[in-house]
């Protein structure tokens, strides 16, 4: 019989408050898989971590850590932002990988992170063909953001989008105790360049029982300052104050980001310096109200205490069915998640094959926005609702949350050093 393989786990891109729970999915279905799969070998800071030979021995974890992933938040490997460019442009990572892959007979290959990372999943998938060396590459989903296709959600993003109509909800309650004789406008700033999936979560905050005066800006409608200024006004009139929720990919209609420093991140994006400031002074320069500003940033997508619960098991989910896929004999695919009923609420795990999910991004719909466009419709708070539901609290000690952190020991290094460029 031919020696079992053993398996390579990474975790790319910005981080999430439940990407350990697919971490924990995965190990623990390996685990159970002993006689197929050897060791889940884990890259240290994601891909770097395989091309740098810095491997971590997850097998010199006990169960009970590896379980402790599940509730625990952020990247327990490590995390990067490093994309691979194709085969030709720099061969000499590609041949890295596959000295790794064998020094360290691993035949396994999952990464967890979104759509660059879906991409670099490809291209080490194509290993095998063009480099002769049998890889099976399965990626894991991962993005607050949501917008990877064919999914119908994606892990990582429920609990960013209650964390936010969480947020939401209580700022508004606060500045509606204060705006007679003090702020007027908060605006919070949430996450998403392109997509305002996050942002549309800050509508839940409002319902049929608690009606707060809520704006939001989407990525994908131009801001038109004009009306938006005459929709706060609106609402400070009708309610004595407003809450305005704004996307960080807020644009201007020439197409520019209101935001954009000028920079550029490892995987070529603009970074972004701070809408909400910017939103929030020109309320006060058109308006003249009193304002208050916040930047949810990394508290966002870290907020394991407040996950949801759907989240959670989904998140699990992928991570199971990823090595399952595997174990089938699958390559160059990722899991999904299948919506099967709003309500109730039911799902299923699918397959999507990669060359459909790589460098393509999913954005808000038109009837997911209302048509004055700072709101959402009927049909997006049905699809978002069931996504922030239920709880999964951590276990607590002495009123903080008991995360774990791992030993995370290395594997000996076989090979020689490898220099990144």
């Amino acid at each position: 019989m031919a020696k079992k393989k053993n398996a390579f786990y990474a975790q790319s891109g910005g981080v999430t408050a439940v990407i350990n729970a697919s971490a924990c999915g995965v190990i623990e279905t390996a685990r159970k898989h002993k006689d197929k799969i050897g060791k889940v070998l884990a890259g240290r800071n994601g891909i770097i971590g395989a091309l740098t030979e810095d491997l971590i021995d997850t097998s010199k974890e006990s169960a009970r850590a590896i379980a402790a992933l599940r509730y625990t938040p952020s990247g327990a490997f490590g995390s990067c932002r490093y994309k691979l460019k194709g085969l030709e442009e720099n061969r000499a990572e590609y041949e890295r990988l596959i000295q790794v892959f064998e020094a360290h007979n691993i035949g396994y290959f999952f990464y967890n992170g979104g759509g660059d990372s879906a991409d670099t999943c490809l291209k080490v998938s194509q290993l095998s063909k063009k480099l002769g060396y049998p890889i099976q590459a399965i990626h894991v989903p991962k993005t607050v953001d949501n917008d990877l296709p064919i999914t119908d959600n994606c892990p990582g993003f429920g609990s960013v989008a209650k964390y936010i109509a969480v947020s939401t909800r209580e700022a508004s309650f606060d500045v509606a105790s204060m705006c007679a004789t003090s702020t007027k406008v908060f605006v919070l700033e949430v996450m998403g360049r392109h997509a305002g999936w996050i942002a549309a979560a800050g509508a839940l905050a409002t319902d049929e029982k608690i009606d707060l005066p809520i704006l939001i800006l989407f990525p994908e409608i131009p801001f038109d300052r004009k009306t938006f200024m005459a929709a706060v006004r609106a609402k400070v009139e009708q309610y004595g104050y407003c809450s305005v929720v704004v996307s960080e990919g807020v644009r201007d209609p020439d197409g520019k980001f209101l935001a954009e420093t000028g920079l550029k991140d490892a995987f070529g994006h603009s970074q972004l310096g701070g809408v909400a400031p910017v939103v929030a002074g020109m309320i006060q320069q058109d308006l003249g109200y009193k304002y208050h500003w916040a930047v949810a940033d990394y508290l966002q997508r870290a907020a394991r205490h407040i996950a949801s619960k759907t989240d959670v098991e989904q998140a699990y989910a992928m991570g199971e069915a990823a090595v399952k896929m595997a174990l089938q004999g699958k390559n160059s695919v990722m899991p999904t998640i299948d919506r099967k009923s709003d309500k109730p609420y039911r799902w299923g795990v699918g397959e999507a094959p990669l060359r459909r999910v790589a460098n393509v991004e999913k954005f808000m719909p038109k009837s997911f926005i209302s048509r004055d466009g700072f709101g959402i419709t009927p049909k997006c708070r049905r699809y978002l609702e069931p996504l922030i539901k239920g709880e999964d609290y951590p276990p607590f000690k002495q009123g903080l949350p008991q995360y774990v952190v791992l030993k995370n020991l290395p594997v000996p290094s076989k090979l020689e050093p490898f220099e990144l460029r």
